[in-house]
């Protein structure tokens, strides 16, 4: 069950503000939440102090873990769904303020950065001389930030939208590429070459991705090793720990203390 993700003010729109940046702080409760498709003329910068979320644009799905954050391009749909007791701060930011890039991207959070976005959201009363330096500090250190490679590419092609859509919502379906190529009636060699065409990825590695977005989604969030495991279709604990090492290089415990500690920067490919 996700309620509606509820902001801090009521009748307001960022876009009818004329500022260099905004941030905003949301605190998610018990349950996950979700904001469903919307756009805005400001681009925003989603980020997780606490929990995960996941960003879905038309091209893809972007994880946003802890201590780090998804670039959304102005004008461009998408929806965000957070995890259960998730800490969020979105950050919006007037079209040609920064140098920032005209696609969806995931990037790494500074600690400055992430003080930055804090003090900015969390301040009592208006300073407008402090305001312009936190936003020009902002605003300059944004575009430094290094791109990161975990998101999941979606193709809009219907088939493959449907198979995306089928394991997002059920992420332990283990169906293999031939039963996937007979429910889009296609041929088995078809689809692999459709897939590999539309991501970039052979079908393994694009449902590996899926399970390595969803694991970090809910490792963050505060779910068990186990748990994980279980809820991805792993048949073990440590068949699911060597898929993730191998990936990323670090098992989960490991990964995630890595990237609490270094702000992120242990997701850069």
């Amino acid at each position: 069950m996700r309620q509606p993700l509820r902001y801090p003010w009521v009748n307001f729109d960022v876009d009818d503000v004329i500022a260099p940046a905004i941030a905003v702080r949301v605190d998610v409760t018990e349950t996950k939440a979700e904001v469903a498709t919307h756009w805005h003329r400001k681009g925003q910068l989603v980020f997780a102090l606490g929990g995960g979320v996941t960003c879905r644009v038309p091209s893809g799905l972007w994880m946003v873990p802890p201590h780090c954050g998804v670039w959304i391009p102005g004008s461009m749909e998408h929806s965000n769904i957070a995890t259960a007791n998730a800490r969020i701060f979105f950050v919006y930011i007037e079209p040609g303020a920064a140098d920032l890039p005209d696609r969806c991207c995931t990037l790494s959070i500074s600690p400055l950065l992430r003080e930055l976005i804090i003090e900015l959201a969390d301040r009592v009363e208006e300073d407008e001389a402090r305001d312009g330096l936190l936003n020009t500090i902002l605003l300059s250190e944004l575009p430094r930030m290094p791109v990161q490679q975990l998101h999941l590419p979606i193709s809009a092609e219907p088939r493959l939208r449907r198979i995306a859509e089928a394991l997002a919502q059920n992420p332990a379906d283990r169906s293999t590429l031939a039963e996937w190529a007979n429910r889009v009636a296609l041929s088995e060699s078809s689809l692999a070459r459709l897939i590999v065409k539309q991501t970039g990825l052979s079908f393994g590695r694009w449902r590996q991705q899926l399970h390595l977005i969803v694991a970090i989604r809910e490792l963050a969030s505060g779910a068990s090793v186990q748990q994980v495991s279980g809820d991805l279709g792993y048949g073990s604990v440590t068949a699911f720990i060597t898929m993730f090492k191998k990936a990323l290089g670090k098992p989960p415990a490991k990964y995630l203390a890595s990237v609490a500690r270094n702000g992120g920067s242990a997701f850069v490919a």
